[in-house]
């Protein structure tokens, strides 16, 4: 297992599943605000702020390969934002703080019902069921997203 890249000057980093996530700029913008690192993450190249506290990680084409990498960095003083219910339930047994880009805080109380009904709908879908997709992101989901990357970090700095 790789060891944790260090964070910004609390030693708090946040890492970006990037690949459709619509929350990139406004983690750029709370991330400088608190003086902290952000590690985007994707498997291909992706558009980043030309910023000293924004790092692009372009990893390999395999299909868990970004959430590998960041797997292996998140622990403690770790933010991950992402949607993937996997990813989620591997960063918080590492440690980290978990939100999806709808603000929606992943916890160990929660991680076991979502990843279940993950399994569920993937299940039905593949024996034909149209399961439908996730709600259209909307403003509040934005809004919802500053505050709880808000709270992860006043969270972190105080432990």
């Amino acid at each position: 297992m790789a060891a944790q890249v260090s964070g910004g000057a609390d030693g708090i980093a946040i890492y970006v599943d990037a690949d459709a996530c619509p929350v990139k700029a406004e983690t750029y913008k709370v991330a400088e605000r608190h003086d902290l690192r952000v590690f985007v993450v994707a498997n291909s190249y992706l558009a980043v702020p030309r910023e000293s506290f924004v790092e692009r990680v372009v990893v390999g084409a395999g299909p868990d390969a970004a959430d590998d990498w960041i797997a292996e960095r998140a622990g403690a003083g770790a933010i991950v934002v992402t949607a993937d219910i996997p990813l989620a339930s591997r960063c918080l047994k590492a440690g980290a703080q978990v939100i999806a880009p709808t603000g929606k805080p992943f916890t160990d109380a929660s991680i076991g019902m979502a990843l279940a009904t993950r399994n569920l709908l993937d299940q039905m879908r593949s024996a034909g069921a149209v399961t439908g997709g996730p709600p259209p992101f909307a403003p509040r989901d934005r809004s919802a997203f500053l505050s709880a990357l808000n709270q992860a970090i006043v969270r972190l700095k105080r432990r």
